[in-house]
C-alpha cells in the first residue's frame, strides 16, 4: 500500500492534463467545423453538398476537416489556380505560333478550309452554343470516326498504331495495372522509344495505384527517348491537397495522324482477362480533330513538367491534316479550370433540344440536378428517353445513390435498361439520330464537376445512327426496369438507396 501513494499523487496531475488535452481537442474540432462551414458557405458549391460537408465536419472531429481537404475544396480563384494559369500561358503562345510562325500558322487557316456549319437547325443551335463555352476548341469537319468495342476491337488497334509510328507517341490514361495488357503496352512503348521514336506517356497518380504500389513503372524510367510521368494535384509539400482532382483522360495520339479516346483503361479487365470483364467503347479518330487531341496532351504535359511551349508546339507534333471523313467534331474538355462544367452544359444543351430521341449509356447514373430535370422534361414533352446502366455495378455506393432517382425519371416516361454482364463501362449519349457526345466523362457528378475529361462532341446522322444502332444493341440484351415492379420492391432497400443518395455530390 506504502507503494502506490507515490503512483497516487499522480492522479489530479493526470486529470488535469486529461482536462486540458480534451479542451484542445474541442478548441481544435470547432476550430475546423468552423472553417469548413465559412469555406462552404462562402464557395459557390451545391447546397446538397454544403450540407453534405458540415455535416461531416462536425460528426468527425478532425478527420472530417481532414477529408474536406483532400476530397471537399475542388475549385479556388482563376488567379491562384496553377492549373489555369498554366492552360492560359500555353494558350497564347499557341496563338503566337499560328500567327507568326509556320508549325501552326496553317492550322489556323485549316480551320476556314474545313470546318462548317452542321447541317440542322438543331445541330447549329447547339454549335452556337458550344462557341462560348468553348472558343478555343472550334468545330472541325473533315474527321472519321471508328468505333471500337471492347478491348477485343480497341487494344489491337491501338497497338498496332504504336507499332506503326515514325515519328512520335503520347499516351495517357487514369487508370494503368500492372498486369498483361499493361505490360503489353509499356513493353511496346519502350521497344518504339529505344527505335528512336519520342515516347511519352502519362498515368494518373490515384487511378494507377495499383501500377505504383508495384513499381511497374519504374523498370521503364532509363529509357531513352521515354519519359513517363504520373499526374497528382496532391503535393503536402507545397500545401495542395486536392486528391479529389484526378485526370480521367485516355488519349493516345500517332504521329500527330491518328488518336484514339474513350473509356478505356490500360488493364486485363478491357481486354476480358482477368476476374471481371469490362464492356466499354473507344474511337479511334483521324482528321484535323487528332490535332485538338494532341493539343489537349500537351497541355497537359507541360502542366506536369518542365517542358515548355517552344518544345511541345513543333511542327512534328501538329502535321498538317488531310480530310479523312464527314463528321463534323468538336474537342469538349472539361475540367476544374476555365472549362469547368463545360461537359455538363453540352450535355444539358442537347438534352435540352431533343426533338424525337435520347439515347444515354454510363456506367455510373449519378447526374447533376440541371442534367436529371432535363432528362425529366425531355420525357414529359414526349421524347422517347432510354437510359442503359450496368445490370451490376462495381460501384456499390454509385449504383445505390443512381437508383435512388430511378422512380422520378420513370413515373415520367423514362425507360430505363439494366444491361446483363459483362460491366458496362461505355460512355455515350446519341440525340435524335443526329448529334453524339463520346469520350471519357461518365453521367456522374465527379466526371461533370471535379475530373478533368475529354469528349468528342460529333455532329452528322452517319456517326450517330452507327452508335444509335450499337446502344440498341445493348438495350437488346437489358432488362427493362418496371415501374410497378420498382414501387414494390422492399422498404429497406428504399432506405438504403437513399443513405447512399446522401453522398451523392462527392460521388
Amino acid at each position: 500500500m506504502a507503494a502506490m501513494i507515490p503512483l497516487l499523487a499522480w492522479v489530479p496531475e493526470v486529470s488535469r492534463f486529461t482536462r486540458i488535452a480534451v479542451g484542445m481537442g474541442w478548441a481544435m474540432h470547432i476550430a475546423g467545423f468552423l472553417l469548413v462551414s465559412y469555406h462552404c458557405l462562402s464557395s459557390g458549391r451545391d447546397t446538397a453538398a454544403r450540407i453534405l460537408w458540415i455535416f461531416v465536419s462536425w460528426s468527425f472531429p478532425v478527420i472530417g476537416p481532414m477529408l474536406y481537404l483532400s476530397f471537399g475544396i475542388n475549385r479556388l480563384p482563376a488567379k491562384g489556380w496553377h492549373k489555369q494559369v498554366h492552360d492560359e500561358k500555353f494558350l497564347e503562345e499557341r496563338r503566337v505560333r499560328e500567327a507568326e510562325t509556320f508549325p501552326l500558322a496553317y492550322w489556323r487557316s485549316m480551320y476556314g478550309n474545313v470546318a462548317s456549319e452542321p447541317h440542322c437547325d438543331f445541330g447549329r443551335k447547339l454549335d452556337r452554343a458550344m462557341d462560348s463555352i468553348l472558343p478555343s476548341f472550334p468545330l472541325l469537319g473533315g474527321n472519321d470516326l471508328r468505333i471500337l468495342i471492347d478491348g477485343n476491337e480497341a487494344i489491337p488497334a491501338m497497338l498496332k498504331a504504336i507499332e506503326s509510328a515514325e515519328s512520335h507517341v503520347h499516351m495517357q490514361s487514369f487508370i494503368v495495372r500492372n498486369d498483361h495488357v499493361g505490360h503489353e503496352f509499356l513493353d511496346l512503348l519502350a521497344k518504339k522509344a529505344r527505335s528512336g521514336i519520342a515516347v511519352r506517356f502519362m498515368y494518373d497518380r490515384f487511378g494507377s495505384t495499383h501500377a505504383i504500389i508495384t513499381r511497374l513503372f519504374r523498370k521503364y524510367r532509363d529509357i531513352p527517348n521515354m519519359k513517363i510521368v504520373g499526374w497528382t494535384q496532391a503535393n503536402p509539400l507545397k500545401r495542395q491537397f486536392q486528391v479529389n482532382l484526378r485526370n480521367h483522360r485516355k488519349i493516345i495520339v500517332v504521329d500527330g495522324k491518328i488518336a484514339f479516346c474513350g473509356g478505356m483503361n490500360v488493364q486485363d479487365q478491357s481486354e476480358g482477362r482477368g476476374t471481371m470483364m469490362v464492356r466499354d467503347y473507344h474511337f479511334a479518330v483521324q482528321g484535323p480533330a487528332v490535332l485538338e487531341l494532341q493539343y489537349t496532351f500537351m497541355r497537359d504535359w507541360n502542366f506536369m513538367t518542365d517542358e515548355g511551349p517552344e518544345e511541345l508546339l513543333r511542327e512534328t507534333y501538329f502535321p498538317r491534316e488531310p480530310v479523312a471523313g464527314d463528321s463534323l467534331v468538336r474537342i469538349v474538355n472539361s475540367g476544374p479550370t476555365a472549362e469547368m462544367e463545360a461537359i455538363r452544359d453540352v450535355l444539358f444543351f442537347a438534352i435540352s433540344g431533343a426533338e424525337k430521341e435520347i439515347l444515354l449509356v454510363t456506367p455510373y447514373f449519378v447526374p447533376t440536378r440541371e442534367i436529371l430535370k432535363a432528362i425529366r422534361a425531355a420525357a414529359l414533352r414526349g421524347v422517347d428517353v432510354r437510359i442503359v446502366v450496368p445490370g451490376r455495378t462495381n460501384h456499390l455506393c454509385a449504383g445505390l445513390a443512381g437508383q435512388a432517382l430511378y422512380y422520378g425519371l420513370l413515373d415520367a416516361g423514362v425507360r430505363i435498361f439494366r444491361r446483363a454482364p459483362p460491366f458496362m463501362h461505355a460512355k455515350a449519349y446519341v440525340v435524335d439520330g443526329k448529334f453524339a457526345l463520346v469520350g471519357t466523362a461518365n453521367l456522374d457528378i465527379r466526371s461533370l464537376r471535379l475530373n478533368y475529361e475529354t469528349n468528342l462532341a460529333v455532329h452528322g446522322e452517319e456517326f450517330a445512327n452507327r452508335l444509335r444502332e450499337v446502344i440498341l444493341g445493348e438495350i437488346a440484351v437489358s432488362e427493362e426496369v418496371n415501374l410497378t415492379a420498382w414501387q414494390r420492391r422492399s422498404e429497406s432497400q428504399q432506405l438504403v438507396e437513399n443513405i447512399a443518395g446522401l453522398f451523392m455530390p462527392v460521388l
